[in-house]
C-alpha cells in the first residue's frame, strides 16, 4: 500500500510538472504585436520611412512644417511601441493637444495613414500585422481630424 501511494504521488508530481511546463511554454509563445512588427528596431525603421514619405507628400507636408522632427520621431516611436504592447511608454502630449488648430481633414488623415502603410510595406510588415497596428491606432482618429 505504501508503494502504491508513493507511485501515485510520483505520478501526480510528474503530471503537475508537465502541466506547469506546458503552461509556461504557452505564455512564452504568445506573440505580441510589438514582436510581430519586429520590435523597436523595426518600429524605428517604419517611423523613419514614414517621416521620409511625409517630407515628399504635397498633400500633408504643410502640417509638419513647424514640427520638431526629432521630437516627433521619438514620440511616434514611443506611441507605436506602446500601442503594440511593447516595453515603451508614450510620454508625448495628447492627440487633441498635438493636433489643435491643425484642421486636418479626412482626406489628409487618410493620406497620412496611406504613408504609414507604404512605410510598413517597404519594411516587409505583413498585411495582417499592418491591420492589427492600424486597428489599434484608429481610435485616435477623432482626436486628430478637424481640430
Amino acid at each position: 500500500m505504501k508503494k502504491t501511494i508513493q507511485a501515485i504521488m510520483k505520478t501526480a508530481i510528474l503530471i503537475s510538472g508537465a502541466l506547469l511546463l506546458s503552461a509556461c511554454q504557452s505564455v512564452q509563445n504568445e506573440t505580441t504585436l510589438y514582436d510581430e512588427l519586429g520590435g523597436l528596431p523595426a518600429i524605428e525603421k517604419i517611423v523613419d520611412g514614414f517621416i521620409y514619405e511625409v517630407g515628399f507628400d504635397e498633400q500633408i507636408v504643410q502640417h509638419f512644417e513647424q514640427t520638431d522632427l526629432d521630437r516627433f520621431r521619438s514620440k511616434l516611436i514611443e506611441q507605436i511601441c506602446e500601442v503594440s504592447d511593447g516595453p515603451c511608454q508614450y510620454s508625448g502630449d495628447s492627440m487633441l493637444d498635438v493636433h489643435a488648430n491643425m484642421d486636418i481633414n479626412e482626406s489628409e488623415f487618410n493620406r497620412t495613414v496611406d504613408l504609414l502603410i507604404m512605410s510598413m510595406e517597404k519594411h516587409g510588415i505583413p498585411q495582417t500585422t499592418q491591420n492589427k497596428l492600424l486597428s489599434r491606432l484608429a481610435p485616435l482618429r477623432p482626436d486628430i481630424i478637424y481640430h
